[in-house]
């Protein structure tokens, strides 16, 4: 069987695919990429069937060993030393290191056949926050790879951009607590420009700045999570619920964002600024 050796695992990597979808009702976080479009091109350039099992790697630092003969590409944000958003053939015996990227957080190694790590509840996907799924990536780690996947996509390069490395505008509409926070609150939240926290995490983007104004006091009773929702905890400072956040909450959601900025607070790096507006 072909496979992946791990030479070394950086700051972060772990295993990573479509997520444990439709399961929240019993518990059960969905977990998966952080950054889904990435995920999804990393996929379609090597020819792997949706959902197949991938490495993402969080602020570069991989080093992977090809201990066959395999195709793969790499997506989201650039690191240094390796082929960025192109099917790559990398021979038996070649390494690859990845070293910090020039933008964004968040980089997606597919590789043609899906990697074959066991399943746990339907997903390969490791979920931080439950601790669901295979444990992130560890140096001297084998990583086996699968056999199915579908035709080449016949692409040589796919022409997308990389992710933003200077302040960042998203958008986003507002939520089922918004009554919570005053007027100027609101406007506060859609006006400042904040800062990520280096709190950040799969769990979510925590962002610094100045704290917002509520209109009621005490807490709510749990009620379901979702992805992309932004809570305000009792710092005030807004938190966006990522790949790994929990199926309940009891603190008041503001606001969401829309679909596609989810996957670009995915690339969000400490420090970096951040504004959000409707």
């Amino acid at each position: 069987m072909s496979s992946l050796t791990v030479l070394e695992s950086g700051p972060l990597a772990t295993i990573q695919d479509g997520g444990r979808i439709g399961q929240a009702s019993l518990g059960i976080p969905a977990s998966g990429a952080c950054d889904r479009t990435s995920y999804a091109l990393a996929n379609r350039l090597v020819g792997n069937l949706p959902g197949a099992a991938t490495i993402e790697v969080t602020f570069g630092g991989l080093v992977l060993h090809a201990d066959t003969d395999l195709v793969l590409a790499i997506t989201g944000a650039p690191c240094s030393g390796v082929p960025l958003n192109a099917p790559t053939v990398v021979k038996s015996g070649q390494v690859l290191e990845f070293g910090p990227p020039r933008t964004g957080l968040r980089t997606y190694v597919a590789v043609r056949g899906g990697l074959a790590v066991p399943a746990v509840l339907g997903s390969r996907s490791t979920d931080l926050l439950s601790g669901l799924g295979p444990a992130p990536l560890s140096s001297g780690q084998t990583l086996p790879v699968g056999c199915e996947y579908g035709p080449m996509p016949g692409v040589d390069l796919a022409p997308v951009a990389n992710p933003p490395g200077g302040e960042v505008v998203v958008r986003v509409t507002p939520g089922p607590r918004r009554d919570w926070f005053t007027d100027a609150g609101w406007q506060s939240l859609i006006t400042q420009s904040y800062v990520v926290s280096s709190n950040s995490n799969r769990v979510g983007v925590r962002l610094d700045g100045e704290p917002l104004e509520r209109a009621r006091e005490g807490e709510l009773a749990s009620e379901g999570m979702a992805l992309g929702a932004i809570q305000i905890p009792p710092s005030g400072l807004p938190v966006i619920f990522l790949a790994d956040h929990p199926v309940t909450g009891g603190y008041p959601v503001i606001a969401y964002l829309t679909t596609d900025d989810i996957n670009t607070c995915a690339q969000l790096r400490p420090g970096q600024p951040l504004r959000l507006t409707p």
